[in-house]
């Protein structure tokens, strides 16, 4: 799905004053019929990811943090079954997950007479029955399964739905009978950053050369794109040189802006494939 900058825009705008629940992706998905449910999921997701890191700050200063332990606590005093923690994040606007990883790391600080390691956190998010305090546990599942953006859970599915696109990629390059190299026989041979396809022998899409493809299970939306651009897709260009990306979910269509220098934007595996042959594959 390929939208213009006004109507990414008007999706966004809709999702300043809607919390991050799936209450709130339905609404969306009702407001904007025409629109997939994974791209407005993926916007969805990327909008609220903006909103954390410009808040992230404000909710991790000594006294919110004492704010929100002293609110935990005395919520679970009154009803240890109630999602306490939950409400908590949602009134304050903050991602389930990491109000859970606020509180935590704070109960376990005064545990422990040293601060709880990172990986010992990860850990019981992961796997609250490591908790070591049953009401919590319980209240840190309940922020990890209701929390639609962030968290293990999230981490798990969005890892999963990229590695099925990457394996549908390769279904696609084995199917028009497309030599190439994966990112792990590329790394084998000793590259450290690599696209997910290299084509062994460079193909035409819509009239632009390409010799690699890297493929992309979200939205491409202006943060995330530059920031690709900037991290992976030049340096891709520099060493291997024009290549294609796939944003499987679509991308503003005015970012597409790259092709006479060597990056092409697509959302599905393009059908007008050109090979040396000059038959379309």
């Amino acid at each position: 799905m390929i939208l213009t900058k006004a109507q990414y825009d008007e999706i966004a705008q809709c999702l300043v004053s809607v919390p991050p629940t799936r209450q709130s992706l339905r609404k969306l998905k009702q407001r904007f019929p025409s629109q997939s449910q994974a791209t407005l999921l993926s916007i969805f997701s990327q909008e609220y990811q903006k909103h954390i890191k410009r808040t992230h700050a404000k909710h991790h200063t000594l006294e919110a943090i004492e704010s929100y332990y002293q609110r935990y606590l005395n919520g679970v005093v009154k009803n240890g079954a109630a999602p306490v923690l939950l409400e908590l994040a949602n009134e304050v606007n903050y991602a389930p997950s990491l109000m859970a990883r606020i509180i935590l790391e704070r109960f376990l600080q005064e545990q422990e007479e040293t601060p709880p390691s990172k990986s010992v956190i990860n850990s019981m998010l992961r796997d609250p029955s490591q908790i070591p305090d049953g009401v919590l546990a319980n209240q840190v599942y309940q922020c990890i399964v209701n929390d639609c953006c962030y968290g293990p859970l999230v981490d798990c599915i969005k890892h999963a739905i990229g590695h099925e696109h990457e394996v549908l990629l390769r279904d696609l390059l084995l199917e028009k009978n497309l030599s190439f190299l994966d990112e792990d026989q590329l790394r084998a041979k000793g590259y450290d950053k690599t696209p997910d396809f290299i084509l062994q022998v460079p193909v035409a899409v819509e009239g632009h050369i390409i010799h690699w493809i890297e493929s992309k299970a979200s939205f491409g939306d202006e943060c995330s794109h530059h920031a690709y651009l900037h991290d992976q897709f030049w340096s891709y260009w520099n060493r291997f040189g024009p290549g294609l990306v796939i944003y499987w979910y679509g991308f503003i269509q005015e970012l597409d802006c790259n092709r006479e220098r060597g990056i092409l934007l697509k959302a599905c595996f393009p059908t007008d494939i050109v090979t040396l042959c000059h038959s379309t594959a």
